[in-house]
């Protein structure tokens, strides 16, 4: 099952995809869906990020090959940080390149799972029970504040820098899913989620043993191998295997 956020003609809302239609669920996605008896043709209306999550916890170097191109091992635990819920937009939304402060701005495609209930210290074993479903994100990252900062607060926190779409998928088993991230039609990075080196639900265990996760929070499971510049103009997609494709352009910021 296909959820999205969207907006159309008589206000926003949250649907499930049909084929070409989109089902109205009100008020929201979680727990047992309330179908609204309303529906849209999918080509009348615009999708949003899925949803607006109060945090995005992402991870960093969880692909081996990833780590070692940023000059490092992979790690024995997670890394985690976070961005803030001001850097999401959805599919179709414009990445704003912050030219006045940054002049290496990158691509990241990675799978977000997407947190379904409320919920502390799951343990892997029972994930799954907290998952609403999946999405494609592209953690964007301005590398020069990074590797500048020593910190990734500022290069991964700018508005716009958190793409999130088009759906969440609720159907898919996130052990062994193709990953592939384009620009302007170019492959740019491909590889699989089994290459993952701590796997969804031990990234569930871990993250939840810090902080409580709400309904519709965001964990992002870091990116394969591969990240590189983007520059003004260019069309970004991050594709995952049975989830969807996440396409965005990049403008310049004002």
């Amino acid at each position: 099952m296909r959820i999205a956020r969207f907006t159309a003609e008589g206000g926003m809302g949250f649907g499930v995809i049909e084929e070409n239609t989109i089902a109205v669920v009100a008020p929201h996605p979680f727990g047992d869906l309330e179908f609204s008896g309303h529906r849209f043709p999918l080509q009348d209306v615009r999708l949003l990020s899925p949803y607006l999550p109060s945090k995005v916890v992402a991870i960093g170097k969880n692909y081996a090959e990833h780590a070692r191109e940023m000059g490092g091992e992979p790690p024995a635990e997670p890394v985690i940080f976070s961005k803030p819920a001001t850097a999401v937009i959805g599919p179709g939304e414009a990445i704003a390149y912050p030219q006045k402060l940054s002049e290496r701005v990158d691509y990241e495609g990675e799978l977000a799972v997407v947190i379904g209930r409320l919920c502390r210290d799951v343990p892997a074993s029972r994930a799954g029970e907290v998952v609403l479903g999946y999405t494609c994100a592209n953690d964007v990252t301005a590398r020069d504040l990074q590797k500048k900062d020593g910190q990734w607060t500022r290069a991964k926190g700018f508005d716009t820098f958190c793409p999130l779409g088009p759906w969440i998928e609720t159907e898919v088993d996130p052990s062994d899913l193709a990953i592939t991230t384009t620009v302007n039609g170019e492959v740019r990075q491909e590889s699989r989620t089994s290459q993952l080196i701590h796997d969804v639900p031990t990234l569930i265990e871990y993250v939840s043993q810090v902080m409580t996760l709400l309904p519709g929070d965001v964990i992002l499971t870091g990116t394969p191998a591969g990240v590189g510049p983007l520059e003004i103009g260019d069309e970004v997609t991050v594709t995952v295997e049975n989830v969807g494709s996440l396409t965005n352009r990049v403008i310049a910021r004002d």
